[in-house]
């Protein structure tokens, strides 16, 4: 039996995970630590930073440590006609850690859903993505976007793709003000430049949201995605995750590749986005792929705040010998101690900076 005081609070959030996405059958996925270069410089807009470690190989070729999973998967999965592929995974990657901006070997976990995707997949993904965060915490909030809706509506409003990706950031960034100049910049009508000003700041619960979409006169395109919206957050009602979850349009994913549901997962006390997801059609297709796919990674080093370490004492009993104390007593007296639940230390002298609760001194005491 695992005593969990001698597992890292990640390692806990691990195990816990593993176990929350084997109940739903999703199997875990192990690979290599490298792959071929090229694999990333083809769709670096894809990865959370484009820097990545590189070496050459014996045979010359270029290799890199894997700065991502997803891109792994993807290139490893089969299209199979009404089946999904549902695996999960715990990997290193190595990237720009967000809090020290050098490279470090992270531990990422995740999972990914790539098939024949319906609805009910999409709601699957989404309710463990709320499961994976109330594993670390119950002050979480997950954001949730549909590109579908964000997309249609710039595409009513200027097909120009310069505007298009001036406005994305500004959507971003909650900037009302920039967007109004973009507007007069491009010469769009007072009515579609109040719309577009309108929908940055369109946030919160499902409800209220819904029923201020459903008040655009956009297009077909716009009221079929945010009927598979509502449709999402109505099979989320009925979950214990319902008041944790908002829509937030200011989640952009690059459109290149993302397309239909995106999300991103917060905790209370990192500053950090820690989980983020969505799916992603279009890189399967840019990848050759005919399958569709959803899943989300969840970031475990930004956890490193949340999880510092404020145990008072390193072990519960120090017990001190020398020469003079029979090996087999000081065996005896260190599992006594251990029986009891005790963490124990044996040592000659007391070390400068371990923590203790007690002292055992044997020292001096013969057979």
């Amino acid at each position: 039996m695992i005593d969990e005081r001698y597992l890292r609070n990640e390692e806990k959030v691990i195990y816990g995970l593993r176990s929350l996405y084997g109940r739903y059958g999703y199997l875990p996925f192990n690979m290599s630590k490298f792959e071929e270069y090229e694999l990333y410089v083809k769709n670096k807009e894809f990865l959370v930073s484009d820097s990545v470690i590189t070496f050459n190989d014996t045979n010359g070729k270029l290799l890199a440590l894997k700065p991502d999973v997803t891109l792994s998967i993807i290139k490893n999965c089969q299209d199979e006609k009404g089946v999904k592929q549902k695996l999960y995974y715990n990997e290193n990657v190595y990237r720009i850690s967000g809090s020290t901006r050098q490279f470090k070997e992270l531990m990422q976990t995740g999972l990914e859903c790539i098939g024949d995707i319906d609805l009910y997949d999409t709601f699957e993904v989404v309710s463990l993505a709320c499961a994976s965060l109330s594993e670390i915490s119950n002050n979480y909030v997950l954001e949730i976007s549909h590109l579908g809706i964000l997309s249609s509506l710039l595409d009513n409003t200027c097909t120009n793709e310069e505007f298009q990706g001036a406005v994305m950031e500004c959507i971003k960034q909650k900037n009302s003000h920039e967007i109004k100049g973009l507007c007069e910049k491009y010469e769009i009508s007072d009515d579609k430049a109040q719309r577009l000003c309108n929908f940055v700041s369109i946030y919160g619960k499902a409800d209220d949201v819904l029923e201020k979409l459903y008040a655009y006169d956009v297009d077909q395109g716009f009221t079929n995605a945010v009927n598979e919206l509502k449709s999402i957050m109505d099979l989320l009602k009925s979950t214990e995750y319902k008041n944790n979850i908002r829509i937030d349009f200011s989640i952009v994913n690059d459109m290149n590749y993302y397309n239909g549901i995106v999300f991103n997962g917060f905790i209370e006390g990192i500053c950090e986005t820690v989980l983020f997801g969505g799916r992603y059609d279009k890189m399967l297709k840019k990848m050759n792929k005919s399958s569709c796919g959803i899943g989300f990674a969840l970031y475990l080093d930004l956890l490193e705040v949340l999880y510092k370490d404020f145990t008072e004492f390193d072990v519960d009993t120090l017990v001190l010998y020398d020469e003079k104390v029979e090996i087999n007593d000081l065996d005896a007296c260190v599992k006594e101690y251990m029986e009891n639940g005790k963490r124990v230390s044996a040592q000659k002298s007391i070390p400068s900076k371990l923590r203790y609760k007690e002292i055992v001194d044997l020292r001096g005491e013969a057979k």
